[in-house]
């Protein structure tokens, strides 16, 4: 008979030995892949946000197919006016600026531990962003404790002659340009979007229609808010272009008597994505948007240049900070 050779039992563990941390797998987004789609987010075109990057245009759409083959997902859709973020692409903008904000933080954090917090006094130009901001800010306190932003509501009104005098530090404009003689102590750049939609009662006839058109806007009643001249020129100019045609509006001084009269089929509400997605929940109201795509209106943030670094860290945490109804507007 054969005899088989036993292997000697491994020796038992002891206390001392080591074990081996786990490691995580790596994330397959890319700073890079980050600060493209806030780009393309805020610019609303692939052109423009080659020139918030200072890249080509077709750099722009290589980066943004490996960015889309790395999440495995689509990420924009091309339209006629530029790109649309997706509902994948809405969560990814949602939180981009906030990674982005918090590894630049660490970095100021490792290099000047002992550096004293940033304050900035804030104001936005139009009201509509005060919808989501004091959120907004609220969870920027908790991320980014290092800057103390105090909104300075009472400057909404004149938010440029506000910077300039100094009385605040930043503002969010659409339309208010800077004057040319404060341009060396004021510094802006281009910040991100918001969609104007089209808001009616399910009752109203086009309600069924996959969106609607700038002849449809001509025949209807349109409900609005008070809107300042300029951001009324820009509505014009954007939908019609040259063409000036005369338009009945309806205008109420507070966003829920706007909504009220829409849903009781008096007329289409004009109004930023911002205001209308804390009303759609009821079932009563529909979303719609232009047949030729979705109306952007461009915000920039603007601020006095010793404010210029806790600026910068302001743009990366709001960046994806504003409430998005686009992947429902149809």
């Amino acid at each position: 008979m054969k005899r088989i050779a036993s292997l000697p039992a491994p020796p038992a563990p002891t206390s001392a030995a080591p074990t081996s941390p786990a490691i995580a797998p790596r994330p397959q987004l890319e700073i890079r892949d980050l600060e493209l789609v806030l780009a393309l987010s805020a610019a609303g075109t692939t052109a423009g946000a080659a020139s918030a990057m200072h890249i080509t245009q077709s750099a722009v759409s290589r980066a943004l197919t490996l960015a889309e083959d790395r999440v495995g997902v689509r990420l924009f859709d091309r339209t006629a006016r530029g790109v649309a973020p997706t509902a994948a692409g809405e969560r990814l903008i949602a939180g981009a600026g906030l990674v982005l904000a918090q590894l630049r933080e660490l970095e100021r954090e490792v290099a000047a531990p002992a550096l004293a917090p940033a304050r900035v006094r804030l104001v936005c130009e139009c009201y509509t962003a005060y919808r989501w901001l004091p959120s907004a800010m609220a969870s920027l306190r908790r991320r980014l404790p290092r800057l103390e932003v105090e909104l300075a509501v009472d400057h909404t009104l004149d938010p440029v002659g506000a910077l300039v005098r100094g009385d605040i530090d930043v503002a969010l404009l659409t339309t208010a340009a800077l004057p040319g003689a404060a341009r060396g102590a004021l510094v802006e750049r281009p910040l991100f979007s918001d969609e104007i939609v089209f808001v009616m009662a399910t009752s109203h006839p086009l309600a069924g229609r996959a969106a609607i058109t700038r002849e449809h806007l001509e025949a209807n009643t349109l409900i609005t808010s008070t809107t300042p001249p300029a951001e009324a020129r820009w509505f014009m100019t954007s939908v019609f272009g040259r063409r000036k045609p005369r338009l009945e509006f309806l205008r109420f001084p507070l966003t829920e008597a706007v909504i009220d009269a829409a849903r009781a089929g008096m007329g289409i509400a004009v109004l930023s994505e911002w205001m209308a997605s804390g009303y759609l929940g009821g079932g009563d109201l529909a979303v719609k948007r232009l047949s030729s795509g979705p109306l952007r209106r461009p915000w920039r943030i603007a601020c006095r240049r010793e404010a210029e670094g806790a600026a910068e860290r302001l743009v990366a945490a709001l960046e994806g900070a504003p409430p998005r109804i686009t992947a429902r507007a149809g």
